[in-house]
């Protein structure tokens, strides 16, 4: 096989929503490491846009936002024509937390701090 005839693959499309701007730039960095494309946001409208911008693959937003609800996020992503995984992370966990994340469609739900590892891991299996 010559190097023309390598199948192209494509970068799956990550988008990471928090306001924490050092979260953000671990994460970045992260799935960076990993072959990601990351996309960024820090707050609830900026996710809004960047969901209906980037058609991300999978999704990890934070909750609670300063300008709006994370949920808001959770349920664009599921709502785009080809549906984004969503992986919920939140400082404010809970039973009902959980399942009003659950119920809005994220697949996976994480509180902080989390382990890198265990995010890696949920995230290879939503992509698989």
């Amino acid at each position: 096989m010559t190097w023309f005839e390598e199948p192209v693959t494509e970068l799956k499309r990550i988008l990471v929503v928090d306001d924490e701007p050092d979260l953000l730039a671990t994460c970045e960095r992260l799935l960076r490491r990993q072959g990601y494309h990351v996309v960024v946001a820090s707050s609830c409208a900026e996710g809004l846009a960047a969901v209906s911008r980037e058609q991300p693959h999978l999704v990890i937003s934070d909750l609670r936002l300063p300008d709006g609800d994370g949920l808001d996020v959770v349920r664009a992503a599921r709502g785009l024509p080809d549906p984004a995984f969503v992986i919920v992370i939140t400082g404010y966990p809970s039973d009902q937390v959980r399942r009003a994340a659950l119920d809005a469609g994220a697949t996976g739900f994480f509180a902080k701090p989390f382990a890198a590892a265990g995010l890696l891991d949920a995230i290879s299996a939503s992509l698989r």
